[in-house]
């Protein structure tokens, strides 16, 4: 269990669910949690029983058993009772308590306006709402946190109403106050000054929500920490609503890392690059590859300056030890790099190339000629790897192809029929020729070249194509224009890229397509 000491509070199923685009089953939000839990948050704000159905079968599989958390404790989320009602008689209070959740956060209203305004009530019945649902949950054995929304909006307007809404929290029993840019317009020096001022005032422990709507919002729970605040809410990978949430992966690779706080179980730190791809999976976008300390780049070098520098030492252009957080260095080969770029990078692939700086020397000249042709290496390890083992003289090339033909037949229904055929021939193997019909040109000459190898080489029965990307280079343009194309590979355990570049959209995938069976040679097992 995370020590009381500090709070890592994650509300990706609830306040992250608000992102454009994310929808999740109730099976999807069993999932997310028990990944937010090997992470080793403290808190994981389940969502809103009574008000939303998926909310409230998930607290209700969670009660009965289906959602075991070794760190974490699931939190309910809902407001204060409504104006003029009685807590005992509020229904959406009472779900909070069916939830069975050990922790409730209230929502509760900091400003003025909003009071006023949206609310309809008085400033008092609202202080008093605050006052008897927080001590109406604390009677029924509930801890309750809650979010004071629109605080820091608030507090320019009237600097005292906010304070008295902690106070009649922290007056019925309340553990924590939250202070919720909820508009997201703060920046780090108000939030610090705001913080600190409160800090002082309000006899409650203080807690941060901020929205990133100015790109501040982990600079903002950061600066908010410097201050005093000693719980932090935020959502996997910043999802949530507008521009997003502080990404609770950045506000802990900077708890941890830069300010020297141990916020984290142990063990748990390294988890976080496999637990932001998990996330991003089941929420069904792309995982942010430059997202920092998790994405694929954050440790990525392009440079050949920046990779002279690490091969004497990797601190020299790195700000940690990516493997502190569960992330890899990886070193781009592309027409900015220098003679370490490829010496570190043939490293990485686990080709020695110490001995031969001649080909050190003819790969740089060969990728910078490439890259000016369109070519590109950084996302396309494979065909990079079957270059320099080319370069080495390495035997890469277990059949050679004596030409390809690709015919579509567009017919009188109006369905459309690719048919490829290779002729080819083995090394030390009969010439074969292979025909087959696929939904398109690059799928029919997929099944045509495996086909054809495959009586010799049966592993390649496991190799199928995942991903198929096309890019127009800027240069030329409409059909006389030149294409890269990329494919990714995978064997089932690993996966690998590939890319080829021609004026003809055919050709390019062919390359492609012929390094990417060559490269599942070269790592597969003949059996």
């Amino acid at each position: 269990m995370q020590t009381d000491a500090f709070h890592v509070f994650d509300t990706t199923l609830r306040d992250g669910a608000q992102r454009e685009g994310i929808t999740y089953s109730v099976a999807d939000k069993l999932a997310v949690a028990r990944l937010l839990d090997q992470v080793g948050v403290g808190f994981i704000e389940g969502g809103w029983p009574g008000a939303m159905p998926k909310d409230t079968e998930f607290f209700a599989r969670a009660a009965a058993g289906e959602l075991q958390l070794n760190h974490a404790v699931l939190v309910a989320f809902g407001a204060t009772r409504k104006a003029g009602v009685r807590v005992e008689d509020d229904l959406q209070v009472r779900a909070l308590l069916d939830s069975q959740a050990p922790v409730v956060t209230l929502v509760a209203k900091s400003d003025v306006r909003h009071v006023e305004r949206a609310l309809r009530t008085t400033l008092e019945e609202n202080l008093a709402m605050v006052h008897d649902t927080v001590a109406f949950l604390r009677a029924a054995g509930r801890r309750v946190f809650l979010d004071c929304e629109h605080f820091f909006d608030g507090y320019e307007h009237d600097p005292d109403y906010g304070v008295r809404v902690l106070d009649a929290a922290a007056s019925a029993g309340a553990d924590v106050g939250v202070l919720c840019d909820t508009n997201g317009g703060m920046l780090p020096m108000g939030v610090h000054d705001v913080v600190s001022t409160v800090s002082g005032r309000a006899g409650i422990r203080l807690g941060i929500h901020t929205q990133d709507d100015t790109g501040c919002a982990v600079a903002n729970t950061l600066a908010a920490v410097d201050a005093g605040a000693t719980h932090v809410q935020g959502t996997a990978n910043g999802y949530g609503e507008r521009a997003g949430n502080a990404n609770i992966f950045s506000v802990i690779g900077g708890l941890v890392t830069k300010m020297g706080l141990d916020v984290l179980p142990d063990a748990c730190l390294t988890e976080m690059v496999r637990v932001a791809h998990a996330i991003a999976e089941i929420a069904n976008l792309a995982p942010d590859t430059h997202a920092p300390y998790v994405g694929t780049s954050a440790f990525a070098h392009k440079a050949g300056l920046h990779a002279s520098a690490i091969k004497v030492d990797p601190e020299l252009y790195n700000h940690l030890d990516p493997a502190i957080v569960g992330n890899d260095q990886r070193i781009l080969v592309t027409e900015m790099a220098g003679r370490a770029s490829v010496e570190l990078k043939s490293a990485e692939l686990g080709v020695d190339v110490t001995s031969r700086p001649d080909v050190v020397s003819t790969v740089v000249e060969r990728v910078k000629e490439r890259e000016a042709g369109g070519w590109s290496y950084e996302a396309a390890d494979a065909s990079f790897e079957l270059l320099l083992r080319d370069e080495l003289g390495e035997s890469t090339r277990p059949f050679t192809v004596e030409s390809y033909r690709v015919i579509i037949d567009r017919r009188e229904d109006g369905q459309l029929v690719s048919e490829a055929t290779v002729k080819l021939a083995t090394s030390g193997g009969p010439r074969v020729i292979s025909t087959e019909e696929g939904n398109g040109p690059v799928n029919a000459l997929d099944k045509a070249l495996r086909k054809a190898l495959e009586r010799t080489y049966p592993q390649l029965a496991k190799v199928e194509l995942t991903d198929y990307k096309v890019r127009i280079m800027p240069g030329r343009h409409g059909t006389d224009a030149v294409t890269r194309v990329l494919i990714e590979t995978t064997d089932r355990e690993r996966e690998w890229t590939t890319v080829g570049v021609h004026g003809n959209v055919i050709e390019a995938s062919w390359l492609a397509l012929h390094d990417a069976v060559r490269y599942g040679l070269l790592r597969l097992p003949s059996r």
